[in-house]
């Protein structure tokens, strides 16, 4: 791998986080607000501006010491958001063997934008399940799946274990 980048481009504007990792092929992050009072919390109104009539919201939950990598999409882009727990998302870029990586979660709530055809995955930081809400902008299809698969130790140098120090 040649580098991990230092930053990972954020906006507030989801619709215009969608545009920025279209065009420029990398991933953003849109960090959420957390409305909260004596009940609880929630993030409201996600996916605002990006869902399309052929997309689909799916839940997954990922146990710790978990490792789902790596994937990619011709078609669909992703908009995840860890509700639950935290983890450490990674995305790789091949034509320039650029790679990113950022802990998402309880603690720094909001939605990654991941773009095709970025290569993507996830480790589970922690003791606890991690829960990730997301949305696809294509609808899988069992037939065709809109998926490339490769180890999740194929990109060398790739830190998805858990750095101490």
């Amino acid at each position: 791998m040649k580098t991990i980048s230092p930053k990972i481009w954020t906006t507030s504007d989801l619709p215009a986080a969608h545009e920025h990792a279209k065009a420029h092929n990398e991933p953003v992050f849109v960090p959420a607000q957390l409305f909260t009072d004596d009940r609880g919390w929630s993030m409201m109104n996600q996916m605002q501006g990006v869902m399309g009539p052929q997309g689909q919201i799916n839940f997954s939950v990922q146990y710790p010491g978990v490792v789902k990598a790596w994937h990619r999409h011709a078609l669909q882009t992703d908009f995840w958001i860890c509700l639950q727990g935290h983890i450490k998302v990674g995305v790789y870029r091949e034509t320039d063997n650029v790679a990113w990586l950022m802990v998402i979660g309880e603690k720094r709530p909001g939605v990654m934008v991941i773009p095709p055809p970025l290569w993507h995955g996830a480790a589970t930081c922690g003791d606890t399940p991690a829960g990730l809400l997301y949305y696809v902008t294509h609808a899988y299809n069992a037939a065709k799946p809109d998926e490339d698969r490769r180890a999740h130790d194929s990109v060398a140098g790739f830190p998805w274990h858990v750095r101490h120090g």
